[in-house]
């Protein structure tokens, strides 16, 4: 064969290769799926594997590497975490079946499944407590909108959105892929780079709406889409191209998706992208989950239960209803300790069924799933039991729990306690509940027995103690000695047929174990037969109430989080805010959730701070001055979370606390560039600042901090200085304004919404002792010099800077000479300064406590010492 042949197996793989453009191919053979040309070099490369060569195409030799097939999802998390779609080709017929047609005839292949971002299923590549939605964005005739779905648990949503609202949409979601019309994607790229979703362009006819609409209506087994709401054209083709893009990944297996559910535009406060990683909702700003509002909080106890606080937390409710009932729930779990901790207990055994339901309707399930279902529903009646008398949002999930007890008992009476990862290892089902099973079982079991007598017997015959009966998939049934023993064995033909000879092993059969094999292979796979078959039916049996089971897995998350809710706010002591339609903020001894738990851990008590922004008798905008480090971001960060725990249902972090919807929740805080787009740190703050000031309406909540500090000091006064006027004039909005020009401060005798607070720190021997503390009035300097020292400076750099800093403020004091003062300067020393000799003070206390010797003290002379300390150190003071 010539270099430039191409194989079967080789024109096959470049045939299915060609249907699949964009996707890496996992081509199946045997137990490995191998990559060849230039998809097993990206694959070696991203994966670390080694590439190797195997044969030549048109003259050139072939590149190629595999993974094994059992280990195949840890090489697909890593290569869709690389940003790669990997398609799948299984083989789908018996090597066997091949060969009847032709020695060289070659296994069917196809592809099975597309494996992209967004069309995850298996647990191990997923995170159980995040979703992973797919999600798509369509324009009609200049109106968008974007829809979304978990094909790992059948949520299925759209709402109507444009290019100006698809960025904050996206932020708030945090899809894994979204699809786009391949004609838009180029417009869309900037819109969409904040958001870090890998992008998949689709072809206009997936768009289109009049085919979305029928591809919708089939799916769904209706007529029309009128029975889940009234859609525009814009968002039926959104939801069409989902579908279509399922239809393509899936290969036909449709996952269930639940009916779709359109939310309102302005049912949830709008918080835009930077916001979002400005405040860390749910991600730090180092990337992980940990140092995020989403992790100080958690206290939910199941998968189901932790998606849904993400969702909450990421869609903060604009529905004073909806606040309410979830209020009403979190008040009653709080007020029943013991129930709330047996509920808890409970609810600790629920599987996740949701991802469960989906991988038993894309066949990518296994006995497992089933044993899940059953042990979620059979949880879901002890926990509705519980909740008697419980508050409407309680008792409306209870009633989603109940009604499941035939199908549980089904499950319970057919499958095993601890059934087996896979179908094809039997054993699933239970004993009892199949008499033609139990047969077979038998049969199979009894065959066993055989074998071991019959080997004891031939043990006995020969003499050879070492004379084992084994199995494996090429010879079956096989009796094995050492080749020590062969001679002996080979002297007894007419009972022990020769088979096979390895090194160190002679191996046998006889025509007894052999019909004995036929036996015991006809049973073993009739039971499978059997076990399949029942397999099927209770699949079919789940699949047929997988609507009531979606329901149950729902209402479970809800008393899930509630009860996390209610654990939260009893060890926390959080209190319950009144959430109203007016526009006060008033919030009373406030803590910051993440940073308190922090501290707390390093057993430190945060410092509450109040916060009073109103339109009715006090100030709206709240300008706060103070020194780096004293805590002003933290105020500033802690009163935006308390507004958005609050109108996510849970209670806060505060004494008291009193808050009118908030519609918009902005945030401006912290430093960085933009590289990859050309934007320096001041561009990325101006343009951050400039959206705020174009959206923000007069229920928007609004945190500032130090803006226009990236460029020249009157330019930055003046950005800001204007920026305060307009969100006071123009926008009209409740806002925390934190700067450093002190110049500013003036006006709040001029602007009647803005009111002066300052953090307080307090000098102590030439030490700066942060307080912590927000009061009203402004700071008198800004400290920068003190905390650069506490930084580490140098002394002689913090010496220098002392002398430039009195020079400026001197020159102010005079009239505006720094410059000319400035240029009187002699140049700074290349020596450094010695640091002025520390003068300490002599202390009675220190005193005292050297003259103590610890051993020797009584329990009564301690307690003492330790009221003689306390009366020195009161009168130090």
């Amino acid at each position: 064969m010539s270099d430039d042949t191409v194989t079967p197996m080789m024109a096959q793989y470049l045939e299915i290769r060609a249907q699949n453009p964009g996707a890496l191919l996992f081509y199946r053979m045997g137990d490995f799926y191998e990559m060849f040309f230039d998809d097993a070099v990206a694959a070696a490369a991203a994966l670390d594997i080694a590439l190797t060569k195997r044969g030549f195409h048109l003259g050139e030799p072939i590149a190629m590497c595999g993974v094994p097939v059992h280990a195949a999802e840890g090489y697909l998390l890593t290569l869709i975490r690389k940003g790669f779609r990997v398609a799948i080709a299984e083989q789908l017929e018996d090597p066997a079946e091949a060969k009847k047609r032709g020695s060289k005839s070659v296994v069917k292949r196809d592809v099975v499944r597309l494996v992209t971002p967004g069309t995850l299923t298996e647990d191990s590549l997923l995170e159980a407590r995040r979703h992973n939605f797919l999600a798509a964005f369509a324009e009609v005739r200049e109106t968008g909108a974007l829809a979304w779905a978990d094909i790992s648990t059948g949520e299925f949503r759209v709402m109507p959105s444009s290019l100006v609202r698809l960025g904050p949409d996206l932020a708030r979601i945090a899809p894994r892929e979204l699809l786009m019309n391949e004609a838009r994607e180029r417009e869309t790229a900037d819109v969409v780079a904040d958001s870090g979703v890998a992008i998949t362009p689709l072809s206009r006819g997936s768009f289109d709406s009049t085919n979305a609409d029928k591809r919708l209506c089939e799916m769904f087994g209706v007529a029309s889409l009128d029975a889940f709401g009234s859609f525009d054209r814009a968002e039926v083709s959104a939801m069409g191209a989902l579908v279509d893009y399922l239809h393509l990944t899936q290969r036909g297996r449709m996952p269930l998706l639940r009916p779709p559910v359109r939310e309102a535009l302005g049912g949830t406060m709008q918080i835009d992208a930077a916001t979002r990683r400005n405040l860390e909702v749910t991600q730090a700003l180092s990337g992980g989950r940990e140092g995020s509002l989403l992790s100080a909080i958690d206290r939910t106890v199941t998968a189901g239960g932790a998606r849904l606080l993400e969702r909450r937390l990421s869609s903060p409710s604009l529905d004073l209803g909806v606040i309410h009932a979830r209020q009403a729930a979190l008040g009653f779990l709080l007020e029943a300790p013991a129930l709330r901790d047996r509920l808890r207990e409970s609810l600790r055994r629920v599987p996740d069924m949701d991802r469960a339901l989906s991988r038993l309707a894309l066949d990518r399930d296994g006995p497992r799933d089933m044993a899940a279902i059953r042990a979620g529903l059979g949880q879901a009646g002890v926990i509705a039991g519980m909740l008697i008398d419980a508050p409407p949002l309680l008792a409306e999930a209870a009633r989603a729990l109940v009604g499941h007890d035939a199908l549980v008992d089904l499950l319970t009476r057919a499958l095993v306690a601890e059934p087996p990862l896979l179908t094809r290892d039997g054993g699933y089902i239970a004993p009892g509940y199949d008499a033609e099973l139990d047969e077979t079982r038998a049969l199979r079991d009894e065959g066993r027995g055989v074998i071991g007598r019959m080997q004891a017997d031939y043990v006995e015959r020969t003499g050879v103690a070492s004379l084992k009966i084994k199995h494996n998939n090429v010879l079956g049934y096989f009796i094995e000695t050492t080749t020590t023993h062969e001679d002996r064995m080979r002297a007894m033909p007419e009972l022990f047929i020769h088979r096979q000879t390895t090194a160190g092993q002679v191996r046998f059969t006889t025509l007894a174990l052999s019909e004995l094999e036929t036996r015991i292979l006809n049973a073993g796979n009739h039971a499978l037969e059997i076990e399949k078959r029942h397999y099927v039916a209770l699949k079919a049996g789940i699949l047929d109430a997988s609507a009531a089971i979606a329901q149950a897995a729902r209402a479970l998350a809800e008393i899930d989080l509630a009860a996390g809710f209610a654990d939260l706010s009893a060890e926390e002591n959080w209190c319950e805010p009144v959430v109203d339609d007016s526009r006060a903020f008033l919030i009373t001894g406030g803590r910051h959730p993440v940073v308190e738990r922090a501290l707390k851990h390093g057993g430190t008590p945060f410092v509450a701070n109040d916060c009073a922004l109103t339109d009715q008798g006090t100030p709206a905008i709240w300008l706060l001055t103070g020194p780096n480090m004293a805590g002003k971001s933290t105020f500033l960060r802690q009163n935006a979370l308390i507004a958005l725990l609050a109108q996510a249902g849970s209670h806060v972090p505060a004494a008291e606390a009193r808050i009118g919807l908030v519609s918009q929740l902005f945030s401006r805080v912290g430093a960085s560039d933009d590289l990859a787009r050309g934007r320096s740190t001041f561009m990325v703050e101006m343009v951050e600042t400039a959206a705020i000031l174009n959206q923000a309406d007069d229920r928007a909540l609004v945190i500032l901090d130090e803006i226009g500090r990236g460029t020249a000091t009157y330019d930055g006064l003046s950005i800001a200085w204007a920026t305060l006027e307009h969100l006071h004039e123009v926008n009209r909005c409740r806002a925390l304004f934190a700067t450093h020009y002190h110049e500013m401060t003036a006006l709040a005798g001029k602007l009647p919404g803005v009111k002066n607070a300052t953090v307080t720190v307090k000098e102590w021997e030439g030490e700066v002792i942060f307080l912590h503390e927000v009061r009203e009035g402004a700071a008198d300097r800004s400290y920068g010099v003190q905390v650069a020292r506490l930084a580490g400076l140098p002394h002689s750099v913090i010496e220098r800077a002392k002398v430039v800093l009195d020079t400026l403020e001197k020159g102010d004091r005079e009239g505006g000479k720094q410059a000319t003062l400035i240029d009187d300067l002699p140049l700074f020393r290349a020596a450094p300064v010695a640091p002025p000799p520390r003068v300490v003070k002599a202390s009675e206390v220190e005193d005292r406590l050297k003259a103590v010797h610890p051993d020797e003290l009584t329990p009564i002379e301690a307690l003492k010492l330790v009221y003689d300390l306390k009366r020195l150190a009161d009168q130090s003071t």
